[in-house]
């Protein structure tokens, strides 16, 4: 059954195929737009700083933390936290990218809910991640044993198999919170002023690119979940 699994890792390679491709597809239009500066020359930070004086978010602080494509928004601690390559640039990735995080903390103030939802599913997550493999680990050695030891593995591999489906619901609900951000971004972008139109323009790009790997953690999310359950469905067959 240990060679089964491994074997089915062959499901996974359409979505292993597509992470590469998105992430190097994240990469290239990083770059790319990064040595593009905008017209307003306004810097990623400045922009931000102001649009959450102008929000209602003043006592949401902008961070520069090291590391490339870091940038993050941290709910727990009131931050945006800009990587060096963000922080003090006003290339078009820059602020695209700086502005997308903006969007979520403007989700959390207006409680989005795909955001609520999302957010609600982040420590059962951890949980799962933490569970997930001793699980699916005891109940092979169990399928190994008698008949009532059968049993048992079943147990564990099933709840392996509702872990897997966590995970899956957990991925589903992340694409509206990035698909809204990055449309949050766009409207704040266009709103100010900051970029024209063909700014705008490679700003969605770099945008959609970021969005793929989310896609992306979706789908080897579900070939996962139906690679675990073609081998548990399996093993009861061949009983």
């Amino acid at each position: 059954m240990y060679l089964e699994y491994y074997l089915m890792g062959i499901i996974l390679l359409p979505g292993i195929v597509f992470a590469l491709y998105a992430q190097s597809k994240v990469n290239r239009t990083y770059n790319e737009f990064s040595a593009q500066m905008a017209q307003s020359g306004v810097k990623a930070s400045e922009l931000i700083t102001r649009m959450l004086d102008v929000s209602g978010l003043k006592h949401i602080a902008v961070k520069n933390i090291s590391g490339t494509l870091s940038d993050n928004y941290n709910p727990k601690t009131e931050e945006i936290s800009l990587s060096s390559g963000v922080y003090n640039s006003s290339s078009i990735s820059a602020l695209g990218i700086a502005c997308h995080e903006f969007g979520h903390a403007l989700q959390k103030k207006e409680k989005y809910v795909p955001y609520e939802i999302r957010k609600i599913l982040i420590p059962v997550t951890n949980i799962v991640s933490q569970l997930l493999w001793p699980l699916v680990i005891i109940g092979l050695i169990f399928n190994f044993g008698t008949n009532a030891g059968g049993v048992v593995g079943d147990i564990f591999l099933w709840c392996g198999v509702g872990l897997f489906g966590i995970a899956v619901v957990f991925n589903l609900a992340t694409l509206p919170v990035e698909f809204d951000a990055s449309r949050r971004a766009i409207k704040v972008l266009k709103s100010t002023g900051t970029l024209n139109e063909e700014e705008l323009s490679q700003t969605k790009e770099v945008l959609n690119a970021a969005a793929l790997t989310y896609v992306a953690a979706l789908l080897i999310s579900i070939l996962n979940l139906l690679r675990f359950l073609l081998v548990v469905l399996g093993g009861r067959n061949r009983r």
